[in-house]
């Protein structure tokens, strides 16, 4: 029996969860450091199917955020590293989230003045 089936899921959606997970407690941390990293919130983490990159995504990621997880990229995919059992640490990429980017669009649209 595949482990896929023994785990009702994915290894990839497994291996999402649990670097939303890791990434989310750490910048919670760093934050407390780093003013920059204050009020992110990890939507979700999409690994590419040879583990070998990850996409972070945020609620909102302003450029100040941005560059701050730029420059600790390395240090946070050694805690990813140190926290977790995979044989390779993917590499993190950052984004918006674009559902809801989209849904605050929808949102400024329906607040709009009527004519």
């Amino acid at each position: 029996m595949g482990t896929e089936r023994r785990h009702g899921y994915p290894r990839v959606a497994r291996v999402n969860e649990i670097l939303r997970e890791v990434i989310s407690d750490t910048l919670v941390r760093w934050a407390d450091e780093d003013s920059r990293l204050g009020f992110l919130t990890v939507t979700g983490v999409e690994t590419a199917p040879d583990l070998r990159q990850a996409t972070v995504y945020f609620d909102s990621l302003p450029p100040a955020a941005a560059e701050a997880l730029e420059e600790g990229r390395v240090a946070l995919q050694a805690v990813v590293n140190q926290q977790t059992r995979m044989k390779r640490t993917p590499r993190l990429n950052f984004r918006a989230d674009p559902a809801v980017v989209a849904g605050e669009a929808v949102e400024r649209i329906l607040r709009r003045p009527r004519d």
